[in-house]
């Protein structure tokens, strides 16, 4: 996949709400999004029901919509966040009403699963579901029909249903607030969506899209970020992810006055910012990644083979010197890991002649 340019996922520009607080963007540059890209389009096409963790603001949502476009479905895609619904109306926003069911119900409604026949569900934050709802969702999900409140005859549906979370629900389960069978019912595939500070290739490509995009409404040619910048940002841990994001690289256009936006341009929260002394949020292999971006850019040479040396000295020492554990924990063969040793002066010609089990 390294060869294929990174998509980025948005909404429809109808669906665009200024107000809400979802990622409206999604890129699939960094090496941790490449494979959840591979993933995603790996399990779209089948009927499976699919579970999305992630904090608020990472997107989620613009996932679940790229496992509907890409899974064939003919049907609409349909989102509804769980913790918005009113608990007193939940039941019938989800699977409809018929006339006369309760006070005010004056006609007969479709709720969003038959509003979704034929294509996708969406329900985001289904950890608010309340528990008494939880049991009627799960017989939907078996049996594959609705039955609208008021009604006596089962409708039959064919839903794809995918659901969202910024909880752990394994332990919400224990908690005693999520069933159980729902639990497994919903977690025949599942994604983590990690947060975006540990997905660090994806914020130069977001930042460059939210610049070209406000400065489209602005009427403004969109700036370049320096390389101060650029570091600044990926320093940075997003507490409010792709959304936060977003609505710093507004301000800093609104707030520059020339060609490129400058580190005093961005309005990053100082307790959010990363120190050299701070222990990293980043996945091991993302604060590697930055790293490595920070001697890319300070024109390090023999950077390569500083850089071979230093994993295969470091593999040789945690394995106690032991050449098949360092081939085993390298994924390389024997010979291989025999030629990198030599190369960097840890193994001698006559040692390379020697059994070592």
């Amino acid at each position: 996949m390294s060869d294929r340019p990174s998509p980025i996922l948005t909404y429809p520009e109808q669906e665009k709400s200024p107000l809400s607080i979802r990622a409206k963007a999604l890129v699939f540059a960094d090496p941790q999004s490449r494979a959840l890209l591979a993933d995603v389009e790996r399990i779209a096409p089948s009927l499976a029901p699919v579970l999305i963790h992630g904090e608020t603001g990472t997107g989620k949502e613009l996932v679940a919509r790229h496992v509907h476009t890409i899974s064939g479905r003919k049907g609409p895609f349909v989102a509804v966040n769980c913790g918005a619904i009113s608990e007193t109306l939940a039941e019938s926003e989800l699977f409809g009403h018929e006339a006369g069911a309760y006070t005010g119900a004056v006609g007969s409604k479709a709720g969003w699963f038959e509003a979704a026949n034929g294509g996708t569900l969406f329900l985001d934050e289904i950890g608010d579901l309340p528990l008494a709802l939880q049991v009627k969702l799960l017989r939907v999900l078996q049996e594959r029909e609705v039955v609208r409140v008021g009604a006596r005859k089962a409708t039959a549906i064919d839903v794809r249903l995918v659901a969202a979370t910024n909880v752990d629900l394994a332990q919400a389960v224990q908690a005693g607030h999520f069933r159980q069978d729902l639990y497994y019912r919903l977690n025949v595939v599942s994604f983590v969506l990690p947060p975006l500070r540990q997905r660090i290739g994806d914020i130069e490509p977001l930042a460059d899209y939210f610049l070209e995009i406000y400065a489209q409404k602005l009427g403004l040619a969109a700036p370049s970020l320096t390389a101060d910048s650029l570091a600044a940002l990926q320093g940075y841990s997003w507490p409010g992810n792709i959304r936060e994001l977003e609505n710093i690289i507004h301000y800093a256009l609104l707030v520059s006055s020339g060609r490129e936006i400058h580190p005093e341009h961005l309005k990053l929260s100082a307790h959010n910012l990363s120190t050299p002394d701070a222990t990293s949020t980043r996945a091991p292999l993302a604060e590697i990644g930055h790293q490595l971006k920070l001697l890319l850019g300070k024109d390090q040479p023999d950077l390569f083979n500083t850089l071979e040396a230093l994993l295969i000295t470091t593999a040789y020492e945690q394995t106690r010197f032991n050449q098949v554990r360092t081939a085993e924990l390298l994924g390389l063969t024997r010979n291989m890991v025999r030629t990198l040793l030599k190369r960097h002066g840890l193994l001698q010609e006559s040692d390379s002649l020697a059994v070592h089990p």
